[in-house]
């Protein structure tokens, strides 16, 4: 079971930009192509006062950088070219769980702006929620229950993705750890209220013990299942274990995830994110080991150039 879908992270938040440009973009979506990647999720469309193309929408709820180039237009482009397809992540205010209301305004208008420039073109698949849930906060559910729904009045046939984190011993600072059944019994009530709503569900898989990951990807699965969600596993393909943020992880543990995932039984691999952290034009040289690594265990043959 091979990874086949991988985020786009240009609107970065907490990794740097590579600076890349349309030829950079072109040579990566190639390699992401020839290995097998038929699905690309741009994380997030905009973050604070930044985003992938200068949206009026946006610009009416807040001052915003000029984007220099649309983004949007050209990973559309690049992902029909290839045969992928996107799901088009929405826009990050930066303070969603503690201004949702105003977080949903905005995406309203700003979906809509999406929907009416690129919804009609071919590689156009779908959306992706990019507010990250881990906890039972009805709230936090509520924005995504709202946004979903404004998603499925503008595209009622094509469909919703979140990629939630474990509230685990991983996870980010001022986060408090819970239990395993406590996460159980959080996301059960959570499947309940978005099922209907949400299409797929991708956990990101960094945020527990290496060693309880089987257990939590088993619950996930069950869970979704009940609920009728399609459930992905988001492997991580960067390592939060050491004391930096964030290099390349470990070819074997890598490698442990894609086997525990694929004995789960889950539907489909993504990463985060195919071109910072196993790219072979990534600015990581470890990256570029990592990629050697995964073609030699499935048999895949690089051209010359990607290594």
């Amino acid at each position: 079971m091979r990874i086949t879908g991988t985020f786009l992270d240009e609107i970065t938040h907490d990794i740097p930009s590579q600076n890349w440009g349309p030829d950079e973009w072109a040579a990566d979506f190639d390699v992401m192509g020839r290995i097998g990647i038929d699905t690309v999720i741009l994380i997030r469309a905009g973050y604070r006062d930044r985003a992938v193309f200068d949206s009026a929408a946006l610009g009416k709820h807040r001052r915003m950088l000029p984007a220099g180039q649309d983004l949007g237009r050209l990973f559309l482009d690049l992902a029909d070219a290839n045969g992928m397809q996107l799901l088009w992540g929405i826009y990050d205010p930066g303070d969603w769980a503690t201004q949702g209301q105003r977080a949903l305004a905005v995406n309203r208008d700003f979906m809509d702006e999406v929907h009416r420039r690129f919804g009609q073109h071919p590689a156009f698949a779908g959306w992706y929620l990019t507010f990250e849930l881990s906890r039972n906060h009805p709230e936090q559910v509520d924005l995504v229950v709202a946004a979903a729904d404004h998603a499925k009045s503008l595209t009622p046939d094509l469909p919703t993705l979140i990629s939630p984190y474990i509230a685990g011993t991983k996870a980010p600072d001022g986060v408090i750890a819970i239990s395993r059944a406590r996460h159980e019994d959080e996301w059960g009530a959570i499947f309940d209220r978005i099922k209907g709503r949400i299409d797929i569900v991708a956990f990101q898989d960094g945020h527990v013990d290496y060693l309880d990951l089987p257990d939590y990807l088993a619950a996930n699965l069950r869970l979704a299942r009940q609920a009728g969600i399609t459930c992905w596993s988001n492997v991580e393909t960067f390592d939060r274990d050491m004391p930096i943020k964030f290099p390349p992880i470990d070819w074997r543990r890598l490698e442990y995830k894609l086997q525990v995932a694929r004995q789960t039984g889950v539907d489909k691999l993504i990463t985060f994110e195919f071109s910072h952290f196993m790219s072979p034009h990534s600015e990581y040289p470890g990256a570029r080991n990592l990629f050697r690594r995964y073609c030699e265990r499935f048999g895949l043959a690089p051209n010359p150039g990607d290594t």
